[in-house]
Parts: structure tokens; sequence; C-alpha cells
């Protein structure tokens, strides 16, 4: 019996060591996909994501969810990025919020990522369009267009990240 354990204790031991690797080699395809040119300009990234707004305006916020039937914030940028511009981006926004190189906020461009604050723990990732405007998964309304001069928006901004 007590043999046994041991085997079980070596083979969680095994299977621990190749997940961590996996993860990351996972995070370097990121980084290496990020490295390649995009050569897509500024209008056709608007239209692009105007698209998926149009495709995925007000399908219902759902935490962890990844298709038309609920999705999240970093969930919607993940689906958009890979879909539209054929970016593979991490999945949570913690991982999103690590790539790229950060931008001031007067200096935004369309396709840029904006986060926010919105708990102790916790954060709100969208993509820039144009005018102040970004495109989202609200917990209220779904995948939406807000405004950076909402209050909320502008109170709870941290920072923004150029792929």
């Amino acid at each position: 019996m007590k043999r046994y354990f041991y085997q079980f204790i070596l083979l969680i031991c095994i299977c621990f060591l190749i997940s961590c690797g996996s993860l990351q080699e996972k995070n370097s395809a990121y980084k290496a996909n990020l490295n390649t040119k995009i050569t897509v300009n500024s209008d056709q990234i608007k239209q692009a994501l105007y698209s998926q707004y149009k495709d995925w305006q007000g399908v219902r916020y759902q935490p962890g969810g990844l298709s038309r039937d609920g999705i999240d914030c970093s969930g919607f940028v993940h689906v958009t990025f890979k879909s539209k511009l054929g970016l593979n981006l991490p999945r949570t926004s913690v991982m999103q919020a690590r790539m790229g190189d950060e931008v001031r906020k007067d200096e935004l461009k369309v396709g840029d990522l904006i986060f926010f604050r919105t708990g102790k723990i916790s954060s709100h990732v969208g993509i820039y369009l144009e005018k102040n405007k970004f495109l989202h998964a609200s917990q209220k309304k779904g995948v939406t267009i807000s405004s950076l001069d909402n209050t909320y928006w502008k109170s709870s901004y941290w920072k923004s990240v150029r792929l």
C-alpha cells in the first residue's frame, strides 16, 4: 500500500512539472505572437472592432464566459483580438495587463487595451476605439461601448497598454 502511495505522489509531481513548463511555453508564444508586425492600419482596426461590436452587442456578461451565451471582459478582449486581428492574447486581464508597452491616457490609439481597477483585487479591461470611447463586456450592459469621460470609468482608470 505504501508503494502505491509513493507512486501516486511521484505521478502528481511529474504532472505538476509538466504543466508548469507548458504555462511558460504559452507565455512565450504570446510574446512571440506580439513581436510579429501587424500590417493593418488604424482604420482597418477600427472597422474590425466596430464589426465585432455589431456581432456581439448586448451579449450578457458571464464570469469565465467565452461565447455568445455569455462572456467576461478579458474573454471578450481575447476573442476579439484572436478573431478580428489575428493576435493570440492571454485569457485573463491580469496577464493581458502585462503585455505590450504602457501608454498615457492622452496618447490612446484605436486597439489599445484600457485597464480599470474595479476592486481591491479585481480589474476590468476594454479596447480603445476613438474619441474617448472603448469597447468592452460590462457586467450591467453586456458587450457595449462606453465613454472614458463617464465618472465611474474616469475614477477607476488604471493604465493603458499598446500591443
